[in-house]
């Protein structure tokens, strides 16, 4: 299947997805121009606030935009940098959180590999406005499976790629995390390999999204997580300043 995306899809889906917080914030922006115009305070302050909300409002938009419209993102030419060798017609697993766009596109990258993708989306956990707005206008690929964090249904030792492309923060405790990268780790050949991007909390992210870097974890979080699911290697390497992929195997 030839998967084209529409100009600008990426960060028109962050705003789509996450309008509740645009039109809060351009109300409470709203509010706090009129009181102070009405309290005639010094048009510094109007100057003031007025950025600081623009640069929050703005700025996630501008990343956004860099990130996954014009960055190559979705073109997985830096799979290349990762080394992972010519993979013919291996088994190939993809893992989302509820909204999947990488799917058609990793099939269109390893054509003879048998693909099976997993949707650990759990609407008891997975409460916020973005995620249950994206399911709504999602694609899904051909025999996506729901299922548990805690059990992934595949043999032992039987796959050779795992991906969790911007999926896995959406775990949100520490524990359930490492208890579904061991799921990972476990269906993975001696030799196969887990395939993580993530946006990361770190100064970068913080100075693009503001205070809602909050939603992403530390480097130092994941290097816990993955050495407590037992992997015995991982590194990272930076996709833009803003993307961190961690090869663990």
């Amino acid at each position: 299947m030839d998967v084209k995306r529409r100009k600008f899809q990426g960060v028109l889906n962050i705003l789509s997805f996450n309008r509740h917080f645009y039109v809060v914030g351009l109300i409470v922006l709203g509010i706090i121009v009129v009181s102070l115009i009405l309290l005639k305070s010094p048009p510094i302050w109007t100057t003031i606030i007025v950025g600081a909300f623009s640069y929050g409002l703005l700025m996630p938009l501008i990343i956004s935009a860099y990130v996954y419209d014009f960055s190559g993102y979705y073109d997985f030419k830096w799979l290349k940098k990762l080394q992972l060798g010519e993979l013919k017609s291996g088994q190939i697993v993809n893992i989302n959180a509820g909204f999947d766009e990488t799917s058609f596109i990793l099939k269109n990258n390893f054509p003879d590999s048998k693909l099976s993708v997993f949707d650990f989306y759990n609407a008891d956990n997975h409460t916020e406005p973005a995620i249950v707005r994206a399911r709504k206008v999602r694609s899904t690929y051909p025999n996506t499976t729901q299922i548990s964090t805690k059990d992934i249904p595949l043999e032992n030792d039987s796959v050779d790629l795992v991906f969790l492309l911007s999926a896995a923060h959406e775990i949100r405790t520490h524990k359930e995390k490492v208890a579904f990268l061991k799921e990972c780790k476990r269906i993975c050949k001696p030799n196969g390999k887990v395939i993580t991007v993530e946006h990361l909390r770190d100064v970068p992210n913080f100075f693009a999204f503001s205070i809602g870097f909050t939603h992403f974890f530390s480097k130092k979080t994941w290097h816990k997580a993955f050495k407590e699911a037992g992997f015995f290697s991982f590194t990272e390497t930076k996709f833009t300043p803003f993307m961190s992929i961690f090869n663990c195997h």
